[in-house]
């Protein structure tokens, strides 16, 4: 099956011609609908781009070029016209046996057209969300979440082998404020009067948990509360840890992203992972003592300072930890290695392939995409958020609102480099002015299609002509491989999602012009695969983004 557009045989065919044309010179013709639909179908430059080398004026070569086109093998029967432009453009109209050879191919490609592109085939290992678990997702984690799961499935649609890991911050001083905040719910229950400590966690969550602890080890550790016991609180930290990070599973789940695996910080520093990452640091000379502390060289890499790794009271850094976890994930065999980091890390990225050049590998493996900030509105106003006041819109809140369809896809609508407001009225409607909708009706509408239509004859032959709108969808679904070809290669989901609404404009402008039902046996034909070919894009490009393809609104 054909996983290329049916534009490419044309544009080899058109290169060729070229190429000949132009002497032998090297040519390569990219064709592409113009601006205009009243130029043609597709436009080329080709004969611009190879004046300087054939040292011939580019609409010469226009010219000779349209003169050949009609007994050109791979262009005879396909093009219909060919008409020189301006300074040498080559405007093509395509004939309707092109449209229904395409359609067909399309269509019986189905979700095959456009994969395994990637060249070449990597390994990678992707991290993402990776939020701590001292609190469910929110809104920040959740569009991390979209975005890092659909570039894992653009890569594996394109060919690449992807391992998705979570790497689970249960270290440091944010584990032991959960645990002393969880216990301090937990007195409460019993009628102590614990004080959740003043830089502590006050959400609900956190009572929820005390709840469960409370109910599986009943009033146990009321002596050891007041004051509290070191150990005790270690336990609660570790409990509760393990609580809230199922509670997260649970929801990332409910989300449609999956992890290969989770990554426990505190296996590096127990398992002596972060020591020995120093000690690789010291030995190659990129770590160094100063006023007691221990500091990595990140400015021979490109860091703008040197980062504190040990501080000179014996406690280490995040950077410490980073440091283990990132020369440990570089020693696993990936090929690629991809860290979905927040806004607020974008100056980690320096330090991160500091890491990676120490270690003896090559920086250029890691690719840190940063995901901008997101906030939700509603009725024209924000709705804020603050994890440890309890006041967060979690994950959970926001698929129970607007549905894992509609935060899927807002959620990558936009670029992840971008900062954007999620309308939660526009969200919640069931209209054209909400994309999921708009997007998922398409597919609603061609299923209902298809399920009363009877196959049409497979020898009917193309339709005499074609109305514009036709043309239009069918030259749309070409585009597809290039949209999720650029979308793995520039980590960019958004670019599905922005393809997706324009398919579905396309569809419904030719839903309301052309019938099915009725029409000539060759126009039946024609319609039917191209309904077949649109609806198999719209369902996998749904797909690729987390979204379901729906066959009833």
């Amino acid at each position: 099956m054909p996983t290329h557009s049916p534009i490419t045989p044309l544009a080899l065919a058109l290169a060729r011609e070229a190429s000949q044309v132009a002497g032998g010179a090297d040519a390569v013709a990219m064709l592409e609908p113009p601006a205009n639909a009243e130029f043609g179908d597709l436009a080329t430059n080709v004969a611009m781009t190879l004046a300087k080398q054939a040292k011939r004026n580019p609409r010469e070569i226009a010219d000779d070029l349209v003169g050949r086109i009609g007994s050109a093998d791979g262009l005879a029967g396909y093009v219909e016209s060919a008409e020189v432009a301006g300074p040498g453009f080559i405007n093509l109209t395509l004939s309707p046996r092109w449209f229904a050879e395409a359609a067909r191919a399309i269509a019986e490609a189905g979700d095959d057209y456009g994969r395994g592109q990637a060249d070449p085939r990597e390994r990678i290992l992707i991290e993402f969300v990776s939020c701590n678990p001292t609190g469910p997702p929110h809104v920040g984690h959740a569009r991390q979440a979209a975005y890092g799961d659909g570039v894992a499935r653009i890569l594996e649609y394109a060919g690449h082998d992807v391992t998705r890991e979570f790497y689970v911050n249960d270290w440091g001083r944010q584990m032991e404020l959960f645990g002393a905040s969880v216990a301090a719910r937990y007195g409460q229950l019993l009628g102590l009067a614990t004080e959740v400590p003043e830089d502590g966690y006050q959400g609900g969550y956190v009572t929820a948990i005390a709840e469960k602890l409370r109910d599986e080890v009943g009033d146990r550790y009321r002596d050891q509360l007041d004051p509290p016991d070191a150990e005790v609180l270690a336990l609660f930290a570790l409990r509760g840890k393990e609580l809230m990070l199922a509670t997260i599973t649970e929801e990332i789940a409910r989300f449609r992203v999956r992890f290969d695996a989770f990554f426990s910080e505190t296996t590096l520093h127990q398992g002596g992972a972060v020591e020995r990452g120093l000690e690789a640091l010291i030995a190659s000379g990129d770590a160094y003592e100063h006023e007691g502390a221990l500091w990595f060289r990140t400015t021979s890499y490109g860091d703008e300072k040197d980062r504190v790794l040990r501080r000179s009271d014996g406690s280490t850094t995040y950077l410490a930890a980073d440091v283990a976890y990132h020369l440990d994930k570089a020693a696993r065999g990936d090929d690629r290695l991809l860290d979905v980091l927040g806004a607020d890390h974008h100056g980690y990225i320096a330090r991160l392939r500091a890491v990676i050049a120490a270690g003896g590998h090559d920086p250029d493996m890691l690719e840190v995409p940063i995901v901008q900030l997101v906030s939700l509105t509603e009725g024209g106003e924000a709705k804020r958020m603050s994890k440890r006041a309890g006041t967060l819109v979690t994950l959970g809140e926001l698929i129970d609102d607007i549905g894992v369809d509609a935060a899927r896809f807002f959620l990558v609508q936009r670029s992840h480099e971008t900062a954007f407001d999620l309308d939660l009225d526009v969200a919640r409607a069931e209209g054209n002015e909400n994309p999921v909708y708009y997007v998922q009706y398409a597919h609603a509408r061609i299923a209902g299609i298809l399920a009363q239509q009877p196959e049409a004859p497979a020898d009917a032959g193309p339709p005499a002509e074609l109305d514009p709108a036709e043309r239009a969808l069918l030259l749309q679904l070409a585009l597809w491989p290039e949209v999720v070809h650029e979308a793995e290669r520039r980590r960019s989901p958004h670019r599905v999602a922005a393809y997706l609404m324009d398919l579905a404009r396309d569809f419904h402008a030719f839903y309301h012009r052309c019938r099915v039902v009725g029409e000539a046996p060759e126009v039946v034909a024609f319609r039917l695969d191209l309904l077949r070919a649109t609806r198999s894009v719209i369902a996998t490009g749904l797909g690729l983004i987390g979204v379901e393809a729906p066959d009833r609104m």
